[in-house]
């Protein structure tokens, strides 16, 4: 019994660029209007109460732990294994989100084994 390549479909492919995109836009959302503008800086460090400011503590936890790129990193392990979109779908999402939120050294090795995870061996031909 042979096993079938890892393959995406179009509909694959726009969703995961769709999901990118959204992840890297987030990320970016919350690092300058967030974490780097002064005002909402201020506001939230003095104690105000608001999703933003939630948001804002919950991302700069977790990107001084380099959490970001630690995901991104062990999902494109496991997915250089055995490639599947549930695993490209959480690295891309943790990889874009790691790349913006000061984490990329490791989110970027994440994308370079994502990318290398595409290259297997052509099926063999009778």
């Amino acid at each position: 019994m042979t096993k079938k390549p890892f393959r995406l479909s179009p509909y694959q492919v726009q969703f995961l660029i769709v999901v990118g995109f959204a992840s890297v836009g987030y990320a970016l959302y919350l690092r300058y209007l967030a974490i780097e503008l002064s005002q909402v800086a201020l506001a939230c460090d003095v104690g105000l109460q608001t999703l933003l400011c939630k948001a804002r503590s919950v991302s700069t936890v977790l990107f001084k732990n380099s959490v970001f790129g630690i995901v991104a990193l062990v999902v494109a392990t496991l997915n250089l294994m055995r490639p599947s979109i549930v695993l490209l779908t959480v690295g891309i999402v943790a990889a874009g989100l790691g790349i913006v939120l000061y984490n990329v050294v490791l989110s970027g090795l994440a994308i370079g084994l994502f990318i290398l995870g595409f290259a297997r061996p052509a099926p063999a031909t009778a």
